[in-house]
């Protein structure tokens, strides 16, 4: 089995620290990544909502910062509408829609979120980068193989130890061990029951123990303590999300910054913004139908019918229809530079 690696060893990610910034959809763009970057960390792209053209255009400001960089794909199977599962959601979203005086789009219209594919490969292939991981497992052994000829290393998260060691057998580089505690969505492809998930302070031991390729901690990692423990654990690296999403560089809506801000706002897994479980700060609609909803499309064709009534509330300065993403600690989550974040976390790779 592989060795606790230490508090220094930054090999790995061929970054000054090994600290990757989590990739994070519709809350940021290159910006960020560029920014980290610069900082001595890893940077991450969101892909999966990317068109070809805008990936294209993202990688071009990352590959002129000339330092490593991780993009991230998502690698679900698209599911098959179902008729049925989409009127009892729409029923239940159509007070909102007459509230707001909005009429619902049509079914399947702007789901958004698009698994990785040989036209997003050969984008990639013009520029090559350091990193590519992965959201719900691994994509197909020929698209893999295709990112790996690239020379590019791949991640992907696990949630629980069948996952990592099933990623180790099927050719990740390193894994992700994903905490229960972590803000966005699951990472999760075969133990699909929150049941049989666990902390992270839980799940990493046992996943460094399991596998002999590197593990990267994520899951509530939001400090420099955090980072600390996860270091003392095994972990190669460590993976943060919520402690960026109030930064400059971050795309992040005012009405999620706001309720970032909130150190008290409870977090919960719910499925009602995409049909997958994913965290986030609860709001009016996760109270008023709870977190979790038997009616809601599959991931990731909620997203549809939720999407206008986020965009009106947002107009008028509202988030009860915002997927409000967070991680159950937000302690580090700052209105500060990137590279402020960066350091103060950076504290942790340190002795204590």
């Amino acid at each position: 089995m592989r060795q606790n690696q230490g508090m220094t060893d930054t090999t790995f990610l061929g970054t000054t620290l090994p600290l990757i910034q989590a990739p994070m959809a519709s809350a940021q763009d290159a910006r960020l990544a560029i920014a980290v970057g610069e900082a001595g960390a890893l940077g991450s792209l969101p892909a999966a909502m990317l068109e070809a053209a805008a990936l294209e255009r993202e990688l071009r400001l990352l590959h002129a910062s000339a330092r490593p960089y991780n993009v991230n794909f998502f690698v679900h199977t698209p599911p098959q509408p179902d008729a049925a599962r989409e009127a009892r959601w729409r029923e239940a979203l159509a007070p909102y829609y007459a509230e707001l005086g909005l009429k619902a789009p049509p079914p399947g219209a702007g789901a958004g979120r698009r698994p990785f594919s040989h036209e997003a490969a050969e984008v990639l292939e013009a520029f090559r980068p350091s990193f590519v991981s992965f959201h719900f497992g691994l994509p197909a052994p020929d698209l893999l193989a295709r990112v790996k000829r690239m020379g590019s290393r791949v991640l992907s998260s696990a949630t629980t130890v069948r996952e990592a060691l099933w990623l180790q057998a099927n050719g990740a580089d390193a894994v992700i061990a994903q905490g229960l505690e972590a803000g966005g969505h699951r990472g999760h492809f075969l133990d699909k029951d929150p049941a049989l998930q666990a902390g992270l302070a839980t799940l990493l031991p046992q996943v460094v123990a399991a596998l002999d390729i590197p593990v990267i901690a994520a899951g509530g990692i939001a400090d420099a303590a955090g980072v600390r423990a996860a270091m003392a654990a095994g972990a190669c690296a460590v993976q943060v999300g919520t402690a960026f999403l109030r930064c400059d560089e971050a795309t992040t809506h005012a009405v999620h910054r706001e309720a970032l801000a909130d150190l008290e706002a409870t977090t919960a897994l719910t499925n009602l913004f995409t049909g997958g479980l994913a965290r986030g700060i609860i709001n009016r609609v996760m109270r008023e139908q709870g977190p979790v909803s038997d009616a809601t499309p599959h991931f990731p064709l909620a997203a549809t019918a939720i999407g206008p009534l986020r965009a009106a509330a947002e107009a008028q300065g509202r988030g009860d229809f915002t997927p409000l993403w967070s991680g159950t600690n937000r302690t580090g989550c700052r209105a500060a530079p990137a590279a402020e974040v960066v350091r103060a976390l950076a504290v942790g790779f340190t002795p204590g």
